[in-house]
């Protein structure tokens, strides 16, 4: 086993243990909890086993494995980017709610 291996290993069983964490404190729900357990196993599953990826990389028709790994990387990025955008829009219109109602209660007051 390469070095390089036992460092990627090492982080995502760290990576593993704040999701759980996390889910442990309800932060996280279920879908959220197996969703970063499935990025960590995948990542897992890379660092231990290159060939796998290689596999994979050569059955949809990218030659090189590390490709992949950045094609997969960039589309999760923008994905929990929208999610991440999404949840901002959505905190941002009940704040803006509870602004208001704040407001025409302390209008109704005066």
């Amino acid at each position: 086993m390469e070095p390089i291996q036992i460092i990627l290993a090492v982080f995502v069983l760290f990576a593993l243990s704040r999701a759980y964490l996390r889910y442990s404190e309800k932060k996280i729900k279920v879908a959220e909890f197996v969703f970063w357990i499935v990025i960590w196993g995948s990542a897992m599953v890379a660092a231990l086993s290159p060939k796998t990826v290689s596999f994979f990389s050569n059955s949809i028709g990218i030659g090189r494995p590390a490709d992949l790994i950045l094609y997969v990387a960039v589309i999760l990025l923008f994905y929990l980017t929208f999610r991440s955008y999404v949840m901002i829009d959505e905190m941002d219109q009940k704040m803006t709610k509870v602004v208001r109602e704040i407001a025409i209660d302390r209008q109704k007051k005066k």
